[in-house]
């Protein structure tokens, strides 16, 4: 049998005003998606457990099938992992954003205007990577180049403990409460200070302000966390397969599961990203004989951190359009029973530009399932359906098992 899960990172909202009160997701045109949800199971899940951060990692984690609770270990230890960073289990490691603060005379008096630095080019990153790592690099610390903005520091046979903050969750707001605090708060708070003080004269920066573009003028600590150590899927759910994603967040997940990635050119985890080229990764991955494959997408959580309304509905319809389509075609057509799950990790809402932990919608499809009421995958209409899975990575098994586990009503609750 062959497995897809479609994830749409962030895709869920709450109803947007210049949306004439409707979602994203309501105002999109999504034939497949609602197809999905009129004839699979259909409802809202948990996928942030009561008390947890509602981030992409714990969020991920449970569509993949893994309890948060029992499975995580922080957030940038799995970006580590996809990023080829050889770890111990007493090392710490942080994501280290490259962001945009606004010029003041000390760090404490700066805004938070761009968590990604106008996502500064990678090839910009590793240079601004190289330069600080003349400082930042020592026999116990190292900070590592990644993708774009995101990077990741590492602090050998260290200590968990410090208190920090995700710069999506403060666009524009003034960063003084928000600065390390707890564990090597000290340390932590230095690298970021010395950071602002020094990168806004740097080439790189000078270039990208002569060219109009969001200067990396500082790096900013968050997501601390050690090695993670996951059972693989195979050994968990039977199934060998593949991730497809553009950020190392997913990959790492995927890379701990024992499932290998895809890395797919042209996929840039923006709404410029190339949707079909995902797709036709998905379709060529089934083709040569993966069983399970787990598409993400992370166009429309970009669109909600940057409050991008009329880009976020059309991440979605690309999603619609060229992945869910073109994938959902092929297994109609290959000759083998199939089952899809199709949701979001976790609302981003356009209002709130950062996280909420609300329950998602999701659809949960398997071949010949066929339903009569006329339905289209948005939150309100989930919510009606009276199905409520309270913890989500129990969907996963569900999927590939068939198995009715950790389902229940909103009445019944």
């Amino acid at each position: 049998m062959k497995t897809v899960v479609f994830l749409g990172d962030g895709m869920a909202d709450r109803p947007v005003a210049e949306l004439d009160g409707m979602t994203p997701l309501e105002k999109a045109r999504t034939p497949h998606m609602d197809m999905l949800a009129q004839n699979g199971l259909f409802g809202l899940a948990r996928t942030v457990p009561e008390g947890m951060p509602p981030g992409s990692d714990t969020a991920n984690l449970s569509v993949f099938g893994y309890d948060p609770r029992k499975w995580y270990t922080g957030r940038s230890p799995l970006e580590a992992v996809s990023m080829g960073i050889d770890l111990s289990d007493t090392d710490v490691t942080y994501r280290c954003n490259f962001v945009t603060l606004s010029r003041a005379e000390s760090i404490e008096d700066a805004v938070m205007d761009d968590y990604s630095a106008g996502e500064v080019s990678t090839q910009e990153a590793a240079e601004l990577v190289d330069f600080l790592n003349v400082r930042f690099h020592t026999a116990r610390t190292h900070l590592f180049a990644g993708i774009s903005y995101r990077h990741c520091f590492v602090h050998y046979d260290a200590e968990t403990g410090a208190i920090l903050t995700p710069p999506h969750d403060i666009s524009h707001r003034p960063v003084r409460d928000f600065l390390p605090q707890g564990q090597y708060a000290g340390l932590l708070r230095a690298m970021m200070e010395y950071s602002y003080e020094v990168l806004g004269d740097h080439p790189v920066n000078r270039r990208r302000e002569a060219e109009g573009k969001s200067p990396a003028n500082a790096v900013w600590l968050w997501g601390e966390g050690r090695k993670p150590s996951l059972p693989s899927f195979q050994e968990l759910y039977g199934l060998r397969g593949a991730v497809i994603s553009a950020v190392d967040l997913v990959q790492g997940i995927g890379l701990c599961a024992g499932l290998r990635t895809i890395k797919v050119p042209g996929a840039t985890g923006n709404y410029h990203t190339d949707f079909a080229a995902k797709g036709a990764a998905a379709v060529e991955a089934l083709r040569q004989g993966d069983d399970f494959v787990y598409i993400h997408v992370e166009a429309p959580d970009e669109c909600g951190h940057r409050r991008e309304v009329n880009e976020k509905v059309y991440a979605i319809e690309q999603i619609d359009e060229k992945i869910v389509g073109p994938v959902l075609e092929y297994l109609n057509g290959c000759g083998e029973e199939y089952a899809v799950l199709l949701m979001p990790d976790h609302p981003t809402p356009l209002d709130l530009m950062t996280h909420t932990a609300d329950p998602v919608p999701f659809a949960l499809y398997r071949a010949g399932d066929c339903g009569l009421t006329p339905r289209r995958f948005t939150e309100k209409q989930a919510a009606e359906t009276g199905v409520f899975v309270p913890e989500a990575h129990v969907l996963m098994e569900r999927l590939i098992k068939g198995e009715p586990h950790g389902i229940e009503s909103r009445e019944a609750r």
